[in-house]
């Protein structure tokens, strides 16, 4: 017997995305945590964590806990522009994408952002496509759908 509650309950979830715009291509790899709070004043529970896949994309994260208020997702950046965990031929179309840009060094030289978080607010029922658009020095997020 299913509960008239929990079946009325509004689902809200979250998905996104990174596309690496210093090399027009999807960012595989990049660690992904969701966290949730009720209330702004409220602690961050830890809801999961993912990586992104060959496409950018982040297919397997939680849905939202009900009363949930504010969203945060991290994205660990630092491995991803230091090279860690890509086959060699990521590697190879990174050094290819610096040989043609006008400071290739400064993008060997680490993260200038090692992490980037996301807060935003949302309501219940509704689905939030947060997309991240990155390179080595800045980034640009918006709701898609």
């Amino acid at each position: 017997m299913t509960s008239t509650n929990a079946a009325a309950a509004p689902h809200t979830s979250v998905s996104t995305h990174i596309l690496d715009t210093s090399v027009g291509r999807p960012a595989q790899g990049v660690a992904v945590s969701l966290s949730a709070r009720e209330g702004s004043g409220a602690a961050w529970a830890a809801l999961g964590k993912s990586a992104t896949d060959p496409d950018g994309r982040c297919k397997d994260l939680p849905a939202l806990p009900e009363g949930t208020t504010h969203v945060r997702l991290d994205f660990g950046t630092e491995d991803y522009f230091l090279g860690q965990g890509q086959g060699p031929a990521v590697v190879a179309a990174d050094q290819q994408a610096d040989a043609q840009q006008d400071a290739p060094a400064n993008r060997d030289s680490g993260a200038f952002f090692p992490e980037v978080a996301i807060t935003f607010a949302v309501k219940p029922g509704e689905h939030y496509h947060v997309p991240l658009l990155l390179n080595p020095f800045g980034y640009s997020v918006y709701r898609g759908s």
